[in-house]
């Protein structure tokens, strides 16, 4: 199979996602539920956009020594820095296809299979975290990824990751701007660096912080004891208004300065996206909607097949730029329009 393929196959079965050729966030705009983005819906729309005005400077005067696209990160070896983006309440986004149990095992262990890893979800009902945790088990390896709930319940989800076998363990801080939050008893949504530092200590293993997007916010998540940070604006779909990932990548890499990892997502689509963000200060992605699509039309070996894709996008790129290793992937590797 194809990732064309599993995208044909997929048409018609994902409720207002439309299994687009080209997921640039237009055709669903701001269909909440639904993979869309908040209030305009033009925040997933500009993701998208700022990486096709990033391009690659073909240099191919360089040694013919391949290329080795292998990641490496607290301990585990990866065969691309690509990960899958946390997706959680797929059954209300993305149509009744699957259940939050088949979907969480379809897409953690056909990542393990490609090589890559998922980063799994959360949500209001608790069957959400545990189903991410359960194909976590399954898979042998994936990231759960917990709201930022009142203090208890973190730990609690916390707890429950651990009993799974959890080795990292992520929070999206920017579901803070998320409805449901924000109505709950005891509260839910933004956290101080207090509070965050409290649960990283908790989790006692690789603890990532996403929903990072200013350069003072990286230098809180580290003073929190974030291992490593998410530049993410939750695909448009907590804030109007923000800038794309691509924008503030840079920015946000310079303070960083290697202290801490740091991924990025928000509409990221190729390989050759992901080498524009190594580039540009990124260790590696996380990719959400296309694998998403490539779960509904084609289960684990849609998964693969995105992973193949990008596998031979990024080769490409790596081998017409001259870079060998992902550590090759420098900023003097792209310009801008």
């Amino acid at each position: 199979m194809t990732y064309e393929e599993a995208l044909r196959a997929a048409r018609g079965n994902m409720g207002k996602c439309h299994a687009c050729p080209v997921c640039n966030g237009l055709a669903c705009k701001n269909t909440i539920p639904g993979p869309g983005a908040k209030g305009t819906g033009t925040v997933a729309a500009r993701n998208y956009d700022a990486w096709q005005n990033i391009y690659l400077n073909m240099d191919t005067i360089a040694p013919n020594l391949g290329v080795d696209t292998a990641f490496e990160l607290f301990g585990e070896r990866f065969d691309l820095p690509v990960f899958t983006a946390p997706i959680g309440a797929v059954t209300n986004h993305y149509g009744s296809k699957y259940d939050e149990y088949t979907y969480d095992a379809l897409i953690a262990c056909g990542a393990r299979e490609a090589g890559i890893a998922a980063f799994t979800g959360d949500g209001l009902n608790e069957m959400f975290f545990e189903a991410g945790c359960t194909a976590m088990e399954k898979a042998g390896f994936a990231v759960p990824t917990v709201k930022p709930w009142h203090r208890d319940l973190v730990f609690k989800k916390i707890d429950y990751a651990k009993s799974k076998g959890a080795k990292w363990i992520a929070m999206d801080i920017d579901a803070s701007g998320l409805p449901f939050l924000k109505s709950m008893t005891p509260p839910s949504g933004p956290k101080t660096v207090e509070e965050l530092r409290e649960f990283a200590d908790y989790a006692g293993m690789p603890f990532i912080l996403k929903g990072i997007m200013t350069p003072a916010g990286a230098e809180k998540a580290i003073a929190a004891g974030a291992s490593a940070i998410v530049v993410s604006n939750h695909g448009g779909r907590v804030l109007d208004h923000t800038p794309a990932t691509a924008r503030v990548l840079r920015a946000i890499a310079e303070t960083v300065d290697g202290r801490i990892p740091i991924f990025v997502d928000g509409g990221i689509r190729t390989g050759y996206d992901v080498f524009k963000a190594l580039a540009l200060g990124a260790d590696a992605v996380l990719i959400g909607r296309p694998f998403v699509c490539a779960v509904y039309g084609g289960g684990a070996e849609g998964v693969r097949a995105y992973a193949d894709k990008l596998r031979s996008e990024l080769r490409d790129a790596m081998e017409m730029t001259g870079c060998a290793t992902l550590a090759d992937i420098t900023y003097d590797r792209i310009c801008h329009e």
